[in-house]
């Protein structure tokens, strides 16, 4: 049995990464921890998992690290830097699901996230953990940066459209919606339910510090340099991300073979979905599920739309986190991903 520890498992993210790995074959659940709940026992939270009752611990790495095979980091920004170095230095497989090992380049992380990044060395051996694009580096990694949710809708948008050379790189678009959850289990007024409900609201406006991430990946499947526009919206549901994104057609191709270019890029992606002409994603559809759903269209004036839909807690965190682990154990990418429990 593989052993399992989630840190900050009482967050959004960690308490869905529960919710998966009750559910996985081959794994063990061996210890939850949360600074703010140490001690208090992990009911009505995380409810019962694998017959036992949790009870939640505070993060002493020292006194956690021969308790894991696997650690998976749902923290804050900037408070994964020195776990995950850690628990790396030590031997174990981590997959960190902040940001703090996402982007390769130290200082392009200290100007967006306005911290230093303490330990270079190890964010040279992190793998950005998008398992379409680099399932053969995940598989040989020890430690994964997994990827937000909102550059997940992105790139995965995106990638057969630039991998082929259909679209030019400059003057791409991309109109991202999410839910509540996507701002994390936190107190504050902006995502209190008053602020929330009946409304709808642009945030992060050319200032969202998931731009670098979609830029950085975006340019290496290029070849060159791309930078995009990227707006994030709020939505006033749980969970659910919804993408669209327009990028500029280099010759006049047809939807037809647009679609074939996308049809051929995931036919054999497990969590990909990709729609007929005509039909596009709809949250609800991808609601507590590893899926991301894609539809494409092509406007008179030669734009290419994509439309992809996540849960922005499944594949857009845990759900991708759990699918990252698969690879690295050598287990099958889909174990404990295609019947997750229902969502609470």
């Amino acid at each position: 049995m593989i052993r399992a520890v989630i840190c900050g498992a009482s967050g959004y993210a960690g308490s869905e990464l529960l919710r998966i790995l009750r559910a996985a074959p081959d794994v063990e659940i061996a210890a939850v921890t949360s600074e703010q709940s140490a001690g208090k026992p992990a009911e009505g939270l995380l409810a019962l998992v694998e017959g036992k009752r949790f009870r939640f611990e505070p993060l002493i790495r020292e006194t956690l690290l021969e308790k894991g095979d696997v650690f998976f980091l749902a923290l804050p920004h900037s408070a994964s830097q020195e776990a995950v170095e850690f628990f790396h230095s030590n031997g174990k497989k981590v997959i960190d699901l902040s940001a703090d090992y996402r982007l390769r380049d130290k200082a392009v992380y200290e100007r967006w996230y306005k911290t230093d990044h303490r330990f270079p060395d190890t964010l040279k051996h992190a793998v950005y953990g998008l398992p379409e694009l680099y399932r053969s580096e995940i598989k040989n990694a020890s430690l994964i940066a997994n990827p937000g949710c909102y550059p997940t809708t992105a790139i995965i948008a995106l990638y057969p459209a630039l991998k082929q050379g259909i679209i030019t790189k400059e003057h791409i678009v991309i109109d991202s919606k999410s839910g509540v959850s996507g701002a994390g289990r936190k107190s504050d007024v902006a995502y209190s339910f008053c602020e929330i409900a009946d409304g709808f609201k642009a945030y992060g406006i050319a200032a969202h510090r998931h731009t670098p991430e979609i830029d950085q990946e975006l340019s290496c499947i290029a070849g060159s340099p791309v930078k995009v526009t990227f707006t994030p919206h709020l939505l006033p549901v749980t969970r659910g991300m919804l993408s669209t994104v327009y990028a500029p057609l280099k010759d006049n191709t047809a939807l037809d073979e647009v679609l074939s270019i996308y049809k051929n890029a995931y036919k054999n992606e497990p969590f990909i979905d990709v729609l007929d002409t005509g039909k596009y994603p709809d949250i609800r559809n991808v609601r507590g599920t590893n899926m991301c759903q894609i539809g494409v269209a092509v406007a008179e004036n030669g734009t290419l739309i994509i439309v992809s839909a996540i849960d922005n807690l499944v594949k857009g965190a845990a759900g991708q986190a759990v699918q990252n682990m698969n690879l690295m154990f050598g287990l099958p990418e889909t174990a404990g991903l295609n019947l997750l429990p229902v969502v609470p």
